[in-house]
Protein backbone atom coordinates (compact mmCIF):
# COMPACT_ATOMS: atom_id res chain seq x y z
CA UNK A 1 0.00 0.00 0.00
CA UNK A 2 2.86 2.40 1.27
CA UNK A 3 4.39 1.78 -2.66
CA UNK A 4 0.98 2.51 -4.50
CA UNK A 5 0.77 5.67 -2.20
CA UNK A 6 4.16 6.86 -3.41
CA UNK A 7 3.34 6.08 -7.21
CA UNK A 8 -0.48 7.91 -6.84
CA UNK A 9 2.00 10.85 -5.08
CA UNK A 10 4.54 11.27 -7.95
CA UNK A 11 2.09 10.50 -10.52
CA UNK A 12 0.13 13.58 -9.44
CA UNK A 13 2.88 15.60 -8.65
CA UNK A 14 4.25 15.17 -12.36
CA UNK A 15 0.73 14.98 -13.56
CA UNK A 16 0.91 18.99 -15.37
CA UNK A 17 4.21 18.14 -16.59
CA UNK A 18 3.22 14.57 -18.47
CA UNK A 19 -0.34 15.34 -19.45
CA UNK A 20 0.66 16.81 -22.70
CA UNK A 21 3.20 14.44 -24.08
CA UNK A 22 0.64 11.82 -23.79
CA UNK A 23 -1.88 13.60 -25.36
CA UNK A 24 0.56 14.63 -28.31
CA UNK A 25 2.48 11.20 -28.62
CA UNK A 26 0.83 8.38 -26.82
CA UNK A 27 -2.48 8.71 -28.52
CA UNK A 28 -1.75 8.58 -32.12
CA UNK A 29 0.56 5.82 -31.13
CA UNK A 30 -2.50 3.85 -30.34
CA UNK A 31 -3.82 4.79 -32.82
CA UNK A 32 -1.74 3.87 -35.29
CA UNK A 33 -2.19 0.42 -34.04
CA UNK A 34 -6.47 0.80 -34.64
CA UNK A 35 -5.80 2.61 -37.94
CA UNK A 36 -3.63 -0.35 -39.08
CA UNK A 37 -6.53 -3.06 -38.02
CA UNK A 38 -9.07 -0.66 -40.01
CA UNK A 39 -6.97 -1.49 -42.75
CA UNK A 40 -6.34 -4.63 -42.69
CA UNK A 41 -10.10 -6.05 -41.95
CA UNK A 42 -11.41 -3.12 -44.68
CA UNK A 43 -8.29 -3.66 -46.95
CA UNK A 44 -9.69 -3.35 -50.57
CA UNK A 45 -7.28 -3.80 -53.79
CA UNK A 46 -6.16 -1.50 -55.88
CA UNK A 47 -6.82 -2.08 -59.32
CA UNK A 48 -4.65 -1.37 -62.06
CA UNK A 49 -6.00 1.94 -64.39
CA UNK A 50 -6.98 0.88 -68.06
CA UNK A 51 -4.15 3.14 -69.17
CA UNK A 52 -0.74 4.27 -67.02
CA UNK A 53 -0.97 7.83 -66.76
CA UNK A 54 1.73 10.24 -67.86
CA UNK A 55 3.66 11.77 -64.72
CA UNK A 56 6.55 14.64 -64.43
CA UNK A 57 9.62 13.29 -62.43
CA UNK A 58 11.25 16.32 -60.11
CA UNK A 59 14.79 15.78 -59.19
CA UNK A 60 16.12 19.06 -57.78
CA UNK A 61 20.04 19.09 -58.02
CA UNK A 62 22.62 20.88 -56.07
CA UNK A 63 26.29 19.76 -56.09
CA UNK A 64 24.46 15.47 -56.07
CA UNK A 65 27.19 14.34 -58.64
CA UNK A 66 27.99 11.15 -55.93
CA UNK A 67 24.34 10.27 -55.36
CA UNK A 68 23.26 11.55 -59.21
CA UNK A 69 23.32 7.98 -60.70
CA UNK A 70 22.29 5.51 -58.48
CA UNK A 71 19.37 7.80 -58.33
CA UNK A 72 18.42 7.88 -61.90
CA UNK A 73 19.25 3.84 -61.96
CA UNK A 74 16.26 3.68 -59.32
CA UNK A 75 14.34 5.58 -61.63
CA UNK A 76 15.19 3.15 -64.64
CA UNK A 77 15.12 0.44 -62.25
CA UNK A 78 11.09 1.42 -61.54
CA UNK A 79 8.27 -1.15 -62.77
CA UNK A 80 6.25 2.20 -64.18
CA UNK A 81 6.55 2.50 -67.69
CA UNK A 82 9.46 4.49 -68.77
CA UNK A 83 7.77 5.95 -71.81
CA UNK A 84 4.65 7.53 -69.18
CA UNK A 85 7.83 9.61 -66.98
CA UNK A 86 9.14 12.83 -68.10
CA UNK A 87 12.50 13.79 -65.91
CA UNK A 88 12.77 17.04 -64.93
CA UNK A 89 16.55 17.60 -63.49
CA UNK A 90 16.84 20.82 -61.96
CA UNK A 91 20.29 22.57 -61.32
CA UNK A 92 20.32 24.51 -58.30
CA UNK A 93 23.63 26.27 -58.73
CA UNK A 94 25.67 23.41 -57.92
CA UNK A 95 29.24 23.96 -58.47
CA UNK A 96 30.33 19.86 -59.09
CA UNK A 97 29.92 17.93 -62.13
CA UNK A 98 26.69 16.73 -62.00
CA UNK A 99 25.99 17.76 -65.44
CA UNK A 100 28.64 15.49 -66.40
CA UNK A 101 26.62 13.05 -64.35
CA UNK A 102 23.65 13.40 -66.21
CA UNK A 103 25.27 13.16 -69.51
CA UNK A 104 26.58 10.17 -68.76
CA UNK A 105 23.56 8.72 -67.57
CA UNK A 106 21.71 9.84 -71.17
CA UNK A 107 23.81 7.39 -72.49
CA UNK A 108 23.28 4.61 -69.93
CA UNK A 109 19.66 4.71 -70.22
CA UNK A 110 18.46 6.08 -73.39
CA UNK A 111 15.16 5.08 -72.72
CA UNK A 112 14.67 7.45 -70.26
CA UNK A 113 12.82 10.81 -71.12
CA UNK A 114 15.08 13.22 -69.27
CA UNK A 115 15.89 17.06 -69.36
CA UNK A 116 18.31 19.70 -67.67
CA UNK A 117 16.91 22.84 -66.55
CA UNK A 118 19.29 25.33 -64.88
CA UNK A 119 17.66 27.35 -61.71
CA UNK A 120 18.35 30.22 -59.84
CA UNK A 121 19.98 29.43 -56.34
CA UNK A 122 17.12 27.71 -53.91
CA UNK A 123 15.53 24.76 -54.04
CA UNK A 124 11.86 26.46 -54.01
CA UNK A 125 13.20 28.30 -57.14
CA UNK A 126 13.95 25.24 -59.22
CA UNK A 127 10.91 22.99 -58.26
CA UNK A 128 8.60 25.76 -59.58
CA UNK A 129 10.53 26.36 -62.82
CA UNK A 130 10.36 22.66 -63.09
CA UNK A 131 6.53 22.85 -62.16
CA UNK A 132 5.75 25.43 -65.19
CA UNK A 133 7.64 22.90 -67.36
CA UNK A 134 5.87 19.69 -66.17
CA UNK A 135 3.71 17.61 -68.41
CA UNK A 136 1.45 14.82 -67.87
CA UNK A 137 -1.63 14.04 -64.72
CA UNK A 138 0.76 13.63 -61.63
CA UNK A 139 4.18 15.33 -60.75
CA UNK A 140 6.03 13.49 -58.20
CA UNK A 141 9.15 15.21 -56.23
CA UNK A 142 12.33 13.36 -55.31
CA UNK A 143 15.60 14.33 -53.81
CA UNK A 144 18.74 13.45 -55.40
CA UNK A 145 20.25 11.36 -52.84
CA UNK A 146 17.79 8.94 -52.72
CA UNK A 147 16.79 5.60 -54.19
CA UNK A 148 13.36 5.15 -54.97
CA UNK A 149 11.83 1.41 -53.82
CA UNK A 150 11.00 -0.89 -56.78
CA UNK A 151 6.99 -0.49 -56.98
CA UNK A 152 7.49 3.11 -55.27
CA UNK A 153 6.23 5.11 -58.20
CA UNK A 154 3.27 2.75 -59.46
CA UNK A 155 2.29 2.42 -56.01
CA UNK A 156 1.31 6.16 -55.73
CA UNK A 157 0.13 6.60 -58.87
CA UNK A 158 -2.28 3.84 -58.49
CA UNK A 159 -2.93 5.21 -55.07
CA UNK A 160 -4.10 8.36 -57.07
CA UNK A 161 -6.33 6.73 -59.70
CA UNK A 162 -7.84 4.86 -56.69
CA UNK A 163 -8.87 7.87 -54.90
CA UNK A 164 -10.02 11.01 -56.05
CA UNK A 165 -10.43 12.71 -53.57
CA UNK A 166 -6.57 12.92 -52.66
CA UNK A 167 -4.93 15.68 -54.26
CA UNK A 168 -1.24 14.85 -52.71
CA UNK A 169 0.18 12.71 -50.97
CA UNK A 170 3.89 11.95 -49.19
CA UNK A 171 5.68 8.80 -49.87
CA UNK A 172 7.69 6.92 -46.96
CA UNK A 173 11.26 7.99 -46.54
CA UNK A 174 13.09 5.17 -44.91
CA UNK A 175 17.50 5.35 -44.14
CA UNK A 176 18.99 2.56 -46.43
CA UNK A 177 19.14 -0.20 -44.07
CA UNK A 178 22.17 -1.65 -46.48
CA UNK A 179 24.21 1.34 -45.60
CA UNK A 180 22.92 1.43 -41.79
CA UNK A 181 24.70 -1.87 -41.60
CA UNK A 182 28.11 -0.23 -43.86
CA UNK A 183 28.88 1.68 -39.98
CA UNK A 184 31.40 0.12 -37.84
CA UNK A 185 29.79 -1.84 -34.85
CA UNK A 186 27.92 -0.48 -31.14
CA UNK A 187 27.54 3.12 -31.10
CA UNK A 188 27.56 4.50 -34.75
CA UNK A 189 25.48 1.54 -35.98
CA UNK A 190 23.07 1.71 -33.23
CA UNK A 191 22.82 5.44 -33.51
CA UNK A 192 21.85 4.73 -37.16
CA UNK A 193 19.65 1.75 -36.21
CA UNK A 194 17.30 4.23 -34.01
CA UNK A 195 17.22 7.00 -36.85
CA UNK A 196 16.34 4.20 -39.03
CA UNK A 197 13.48 3.00 -36.28
CA UNK A 198 12.40 6.56 -36.09
CA UNK A 199 12.08 7.49 -39.65
CA UNK A 200 9.88 4.02 -40.34
CA UNK A 201 7.79 4.89 -37.23
CA UNK A 202 7.14 8.49 -38.09
CA UNK A 203 6.33 8.01 -41.49
CA UNK A 204 4.52 4.10 -41.10
CA UNK A 205 2.70 4.70 -37.98
CA UNK A 206 2.59 8.12 -37.50
CA UNK A 207 1.77 9.38 -40.68
CA UNK A 208 -0.85 6.98 -41.32
CA UNK A 209 -2.77 7.76 -38.42
CA UNK A 210 -2.33 11.45 -39.50
CA UNK A 211 -3.89 10.71 -42.63
CA UNK A 212 -6.72 8.96 -40.96
CA UNK A 213 -8.00 12.09 -39.35
CA UNK A 214 -6.79 14.58 -41.85
CA UNK A 215 -3.78 15.53 -39.40
CA UNK A 216 -0.86 15.45 -41.80
CA UNK A 217 1.43 17.97 -41.24
CA UNK A 218 3.43 18.03 -43.88
CA UNK A 219 4.20 16.41 -46.65
CA UNK A 220 8.27 15.15 -46.90
CA UNK A 221 10.22 17.21 -49.04
CA UNK A 222 11.94 14.07 -50.36
CA UNK A 223 9.09 12.19 -51.76
CA UNK A 224 5.83 13.88 -52.54
CA UNK A 225 3.36 13.64 -55.57
CA UNK A 226 0.67 15.92 -56.12
CA UNK A 227 -2.36 16.06 -59.11
CA UNK A 228 -0.81 18.36 -61.39
CA UNK A 229 -4.35 20.07 -61.31
CA UNK A 230 -4.15 20.62 -57.79
CA UNK A 231 -0.73 21.79 -57.10
CA UNK A 232 -0.89 24.69 -59.88
CA UNK A 233 -3.64 26.28 -58.89
CA UNK A 234 -1.37 26.76 -55.39
CA UNK A 235 0.82 30.07 -55.05
CA UNK A 236 3.70 27.59 -55.58
CA UNK A 237 6.85 27.19 -53.72
CA UNK A 238 7.55 29.50 -51.23
CA UNK A 239 10.67 30.84 -51.53
CA UNK A 240 11.50 32.96 -48.35
CA UNK A 241 11.15 30.12 -46.16
CA UNK A 242 13.98 26.98 -45.74
CA UNK A 243 10.92 24.18 -44.90
CA UNK A 244 9.10 24.43 -48.77
CA UNK A 245 7.78 21.38 -48.03
CA UNK A 246 5.77 22.28 -44.86
CA UNK A 247 4.80 25.80 -46.80
CA UNK A 248 3.19 23.84 -49.64
CA UNK A 249 1.16 21.50 -47.12
CA UNK A 250 0.01 24.22 -45.64
CA UNK A 251 -1.11 26.30 -48.86
CA UNK A 252 -2.98 22.81 -50.00
CA UNK A 253 -4.51 22.04 -46.09
CA UNK A 254 -5.45 25.90 -45.77
CA UNK A 255 -6.01 27.79 -48.60
CA UNK A 256 -7.26 24.73 -50.83
CA UNK A 257 -8.92 22.46 -48.30
CA UNK A 258 -7.47 19.58 -50.09
CA UNK A 259 -6.84 16.30 -48.60
CA UNK A 260 -3.10 15.39 -47.89
CA UNK A 261 -2.52 11.60 -47.72
CA UNK A 262 0.31 9.17 -47.57
CA UNK A 263 1.05 6.53 -49.56
CA UNK A 264 2.47 3.65 -47.42
CA UNK A 265 3.64 1.03 -49.70
CA UNK A 266 5.54 3.89 -51.72
CA UNK A 267 8.89 4.18 -50.36
CA UNK A 268 12.54 6.64 -51.05
CA UNK A 269 15.45 5.51 -49.55
CA UNK A 270 17.88 7.92 -48.02
CA UNK A 271 21.29 7.78 -46.96
CA UNK A 272 21.47 7.59 -42.73
CA UNK A 273 22.84 10.94 -41.10
CA UNK A 274 26.43 11.00 -41.47
CA UNK A 275 27.61 12.60 -37.96
CA UNK A 276 26.20 14.75 -35.39
CA UNK A 277 26.84 17.78 -37.05
CA UNK A 278 24.37 16.73 -39.94
CA UNK A 279 21.78 15.76 -37.44
CA UNK A 280 22.27 18.71 -34.92
CA UNK A 281 21.54 21.48 -38.25
CA UNK A 282 18.64 18.97 -40.15
CA UNK A 283 16.98 19.23 -36.84
CA UNK A 284 17.38 23.12 -36.52
CA UNK A 285 16.07 23.45 -39.76
CA UNK A 286 13.06 21.73 -39.68
CA UNK A 287 12.29 23.50 -36.30
CA UNK A 288 12.91 27.18 -37.89
CA UNK A 289 11.31 25.56 -40.99
CA UNK A 290 8.08 25.19 -38.77
CA UNK A 291 8.23 28.54 -36.87
CA UNK A 292 8.11 30.32 -40.26
CA UNK A 293 5.37 28.21 -42.08
CA UNK A 294 3.28 28.46 -38.60
CA UNK A 295 3.77 31.82 -39.15
CA UNK A 296 2.13 32.73 -42.15
CA UNK A 297 -0.60 31.11 -42.05
CA UNK A 298 -1.32 30.42 -38.06
CA UNK A 299 -0.81 34.01 -36.75
CA UNK A 300 -4.51 34.53 -36.46
CA UNK A 301 -5.16 30.92 -35.56
CA UNK A 302 -2.99 30.31 -32.50
CA UNK A 303 -5.44 30.16 -29.36
CA UNK A 304 -5.55 27.51 -27.17
CA UNK A 305 -8.63 25.81 -27.76
CA UNK A 306 -7.98 24.83 -31.69
CA UNK A 307 -5.24 23.07 -29.99
CA UNK A 308 -7.38 19.93 -30.32
CA UNK A 309 -8.82 21.08 -33.76
CA UNK A 310 -6.29 22.33 -35.89
CA UNK A 311 -2.49 20.03 -35.90
CA UNK A 312 -0.95 23.21 -36.61
CA UNK A 313 -2.12 24.72 -33.99
CA UNK A 314 -1.02 21.78 -32.08
CA UNK A 315 2.13 20.82 -33.59
CA UNK A 316 3.72 24.89 -33.14
CA UNK A 317 2.34 24.35 -29.31
CA UNK A 318 4.45 20.99 -28.40
CA UNK A 319 7.25 22.47 -30.28
CA UNK A 320 7.72 26.12 -29.46
CA UNK A 321 4.94 26.85 -26.39
CA UNK A 322 5.79 24.01 -24.34
CA UNK A 323 9.45 23.25 -24.72
CA UNK A 324 9.62 26.39 -22.33
CA UNK A 325 8.28 24.53 -19.41
CA UNK A 326 9.78 21.33 -20.72
CA UNK A 327 13.63 22.94 -20.37
CA UNK A 328 12.58 24.24 -16.51
CA UNK A 329 11.31 20.43 -15.94
CA UNK A 330 14.29 18.79 -17.03
CA UNK A 331 16.37 21.32 -15.14
CA UNK A 332 14.31 21.37 -12.03
CA UNK A 333 15.17 17.47 -11.20
CA UNK A 334 18.40 19.08 -9.80
CA UNK A 335 16.45 21.86 -7.95
CA UNK A 336 13.73 19.65 -6.44
CA UNK A 337 16.39 17.32 -4.24
CA UNK A 338 17.38 20.76 -2.54
CA UNK A 339 13.37 21.02 -1.58
CA UNK A 340 13.44 18.04 0.34
CA UNK A 341 11.52 15.54 -2.49
CA UNK A 342 13.12 12.37 -1.81
CA UNK A 343 15.03 10.17 -4.33
CA UNK A 344 12.46 7.72 -4.54
CA UNK A 345 9.71 10.50 -5.54
CA UNK A 346 11.75 11.83 -8.21
CA UNK A 347 13.19 8.20 -9.71
CA UNK A 348 9.20 6.73 -9.40
CA UNK A 349 8.51 10.18 -11.36
CA UNK A 350 11.16 9.68 -13.91
CA UNK A 351 10.79 6.02 -14.21
CA UNK A 352 6.83 6.19 -15.33
CA UNK A 353 8.12 8.62 -18.08
CA UNK A 354 10.34 7.34 -19.11
CA UNK A 355 7.83 3.54 -19.08
CA UNK A 356 5.32 6.17 -21.36
CA UNK A 357 7.87 6.76 -23.77
CA UNK A 358 9.32 2.84 -24.21
CA UNK A 359 5.71 2.21 -24.15
CA UNK A 360 4.51 4.69 -27.04
CA UNK A 361 7.59 3.43 -29.39
CA UNK A 362 6.40 -0.05 -28.56
CA UNK A 363 2.78 0.90 -30.22
CA UNK A 364 4.42 2.35 -33.24
CA UNK A 365 6.90 -0.78 -33.86
CA UNK A 366 3.85 -3.35 -33.73
CA UNK A 367 1.95 -0.94 -36.03
CA UNK A 368 4.93 -0.12 -37.97
CA UNK A 369 5.37 -4.26 -38.78
CA UNK A 370 2.02 -4.59 -40.05
CA UNK A 371 2.39 -1.59 -42.33
CA UNK A 372 5.42 -3.45 -43.54
CA UNK A 373 3.97 -6.53 -44.37
CA UNK A 374 4.76 -5.81 -48.49
CA UNK A 375 8.10 -5.49 -47.74
CA UNK A 376 9.34 -9.07 -46.56
CA UNK A 377 13.17 -7.65 -46.29
CA UNK A 378 12.48 -4.62 -44.52
CA UNK A 379 10.14 -5.86 -42.52
CA UNK A 380 12.69 -8.70 -41.48
CA UNK A 381 15.27 -6.13 -41.30
CA UNK A 382 12.57 -3.86 -38.99
CA UNK A 383 11.80 -6.55 -37.05
CA UNK A 384 15.11 -7.52 -35.48
CA UNK A 385 15.85 -4.02 -34.19
CA UNK A 386 13.07 -4.55 -31.70
CA UNK A 387 16.12 -3.82 -28.72
CA UNK A 388 16.83 -0.12 -29.53
CA UNK A 389 12.98 0.62 -28.75
CA UNK A 390 14.38 1.42 -25.24
CA UNK A 391 17.21 4.10 -26.41
CA UNK A 392 14.08 5.66 -28.59
CA UNK A 393 13.66 7.99 -25.59
CA UNK A 394 17.20 9.16 -24.87
CA UNK A 395 17.61 10.10 -28.53
CA UNK A 396 14.79 12.19 -29.06
CA UNK A 397 15.38 13.62 -25.71
CA UNK A 398 18.68 14.84 -27.46
CA UNK A 399 16.54 15.51 -30.78
CA UNK A 400 14.35 18.05 -28.54
CA UNK A 401 17.44 20.10 -27.24
CA UNK A 402 18.84 20.41 -31.25
CA UNK A 403 15.05 21.53 -31.90
CA UNK A 404 14.71 24.22 -28.95
CA UNK A 405 18.47 25.35 -29.69
CA UNK A 406 16.43 25.83 -33.64
CA UNK A 407 14.09 27.88 -31.47
CA UNK A 408 16.92 29.71 -29.68
CA UNK A 409 18.51 31.01 -32.70
CA UNK A 410 15.86 31.38 -35.10
CA UNK A 411 14.76 34.60 -32.74
CA UNK A 412 17.71 36.81 -33.72
CA UNK A 413 19.19 34.92 -36.75
CA UNK A 414 17.90 35.29 -40.75
CA UNK A 415 16.49 31.96 -42.63
CA UNK A 416 18.84 30.20 -44.35
CA UNK A 417 19.85 26.45 -45.46
CA UNK A 418 23.63 27.15 -43.92
CA UNK A 419 23.29 27.26 -39.54
CA UNK A 420 25.77 26.34 -37.09
CA UNK A 421 26.84 22.90 -36.75
CA UNK A 422 26.88 21.04 -33.58
CA UNK A 423 30.72 21.96 -33.14
CA UNK A 424 30.60 25.35 -34.29
CA UNK A 425 27.60 25.36 -31.33
CA UNK A 426 30.11 24.12 -28.85
CA UNK A 427 32.79 26.04 -29.81
CA UNK A 428 30.51 29.78 -29.76
CA UNK A 429 29.64 28.47 -26.21
CA UNK A 430 32.73 27.73 -24.96
CA UNK A 431 34.00 30.83 -25.90
CA UNK A 432 31.12 32.95 -24.59
CA UNK A 433 31.50 31.63 -21.33
CA UNK A 434 35.07 31.88 -21.41
CA UNK A 435 34.74 35.87 -22.40
CA UNK A 436 31.81 36.31 -19.80
CA UNK A 437 33.85 34.62 -16.86
CA UNK A 438 36.86 36.93 -17.87
CA UNK A 439 34.53 39.75 -17.87
CA UNK A 440 33.54 38.66 -14.48
CA UNK A 441 37.54 37.58 -12.93
CA UNK A 442 38.77 41.13 -14.52
CA UNK A 443 35.81 42.80 -12.48
CA UNK A 444 36.66 40.84 -9.69
CA UNK A 445 40.14 41.68 -9.56
CA UNK A 446 39.94 45.86 -10.35
CA UNK A 447 37.95 45.35 -7.16
CA UNK A 448 40.47 43.52 -5.23
CA UNK A 449 43.52 46.19 -6.45
CA UNK A 450 41.01 48.86 -5.24
CA UNK A 451 40.57 47.42 -1.77
CA UNK A 452 43.84 46.64 -1.64
CA UNK A 453 45.20 50.14 -2.63
CA UNK A 454 42.89 51.99 -0.05
CA UNK A 455 44.53 50.18 2.70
Amino acid sequence: MELINRFCNSFLFWAAWIIIPVLMEIVPSVGSVFVLIKKHIFRRKIVKPAIDPEISLIVPIYNSMDTLEQCIRSIDESDYPDEKIRIFLVNNQGQDDSFQVFCECQQKYPQLRMQWLNAKQGKSKALNLALFNSEGKYIIHIDSDGLLERSAIRNMVYRFEDDQSIECMTGVILTDPKQVQQYPPVMPRILRKIEFMEYAQAFLAGRNYAAEVNAVYTLSGAFSAFRKSAVLKSQLYNTDTICEDTQITFQMKYLQNTKVGICEDAIFFVDPIEDMNRLYTQRQRWQRGSLEVSHLFLKDKMKAGKMFTNVGVRTLLYDHTFAFPRMIWYLALICLLCMNYSFAQIGYSTLFLYGLYVLIGVFYYISTVGFLKGFKEIRRYYAKQWYVIPLLPFFNLMVFFMRFAGVINSINTDSAWKTKNFTQERESFVKTVRDDFGILIGFLGKIRDFVNNEE
